[in-house]
């Protein structure tokens, strides 16, 4: 991991934060913090493509299973291509494909798809981060574009106090395929980070981000304490202009 994670992390400009007369307090008489983490590419080496190929391979009759992963797998230039342009966007096609979903066999999926995609990529370092942000007494949150029903078990297992993720659309107990709004991407983790954070009576200059990707950039800047974790390259241009810590998990 890099030593640049320690005390004292560079404050950008960021917008004024609005926080709750209640705000709970830290040991040392400050206002407490959180941590938030994005998922893939952040804590696990996965994405949400690899969910949606996982619950195509296990579902159904052999033949209904592969020639759904056929199409997904067609599908993904397409949805890189979106993902480009529009990441919300990028989130409501892929999530279209679960339309007609039972809600309790996805979450009978979301168990094997965190013993066989999420617990065998968790990033060690990622885990080294969690463990650092639990000592400190800061509320651990992951805030994923991906559905809470995948995410939920690694939570459990990681002992994460909250998650801010995308939620399917359910009637009659089948997906429609729709996300319940707001779309979790892009900047609107900002706005539901800050929601969080005075609805739980946090600081956020107190609290600390990570992140992967640039598309997470207003997400990291509404915080003191952001860091870039592998970071893509325009992240990294971004961290190098606001002085952020650069982390490297193995």
């Amino acid at each position: 991991m890099s030593e640049a994670i320690g005390e004292g992390w560079p404050v950008p400009v960021h917008a004024s934060h609005r926080l709750t007369p209640s705000a709970s307090l830290a040991t040392n008489g400050t206002m407490a913090g959180a941590s938030f983490y994005d998922l893939d590419g952040t804590l696990v080496r996965s994405n949400l493509v690899h969910s949606y190929l996982y619950t195509s391979l296990n579902q159904g009759s052999l033949f209904g299973a592969l020639k759904k992963t056929a199409l997904g797998i067609a599908r993904a230039p397409a949805l890189w291509a979106v993902d480009q342009l529009d990441r919300v966007a990028m989130n409501e096609l892929l999530f279209q494909q679960y339309e007609g979903q039972y809600e309790d066999v996805l979450e009978e999926l979301a168990e094997g798809h965190f013993r066989d995609v999420l617990e065998p990529n968790l990033l060690p370092g990622g885990l080294e981060l969690i463990a650092r942000g639990k000592k400190l007494g800061l509320r651990q949150v992951i805030v994923s574009g991906n559905l809470d029903v995948f995410v939920r078990p690694l939570a459990r297992h990681l002992g994460i106090d909250d998650i801010l993720c995308n939620h399917l659309e359910i009637k009659r107990g089948r997906a429609t395929g729709k996300l319940v709004p707001p779309v979790l991407a892009g900047a609107t983790k900002a706005r539901i980070i800050q929601e969080y954070a005075e609805r739980h009576g946090l600081s956020l200059l107190e609290s600390y981000a990570y992140s992967d990707s640039f598309s997470d950039y207003p997400m990291l800047a509404v915080v003191g304490r952001p860091a870039a974790v592998n970071p893509d390259a325009k992240l990294r241009r971004a961290a190098r202009t606001f002085d952020w810590p650069v982390l490297t998990l193995e």
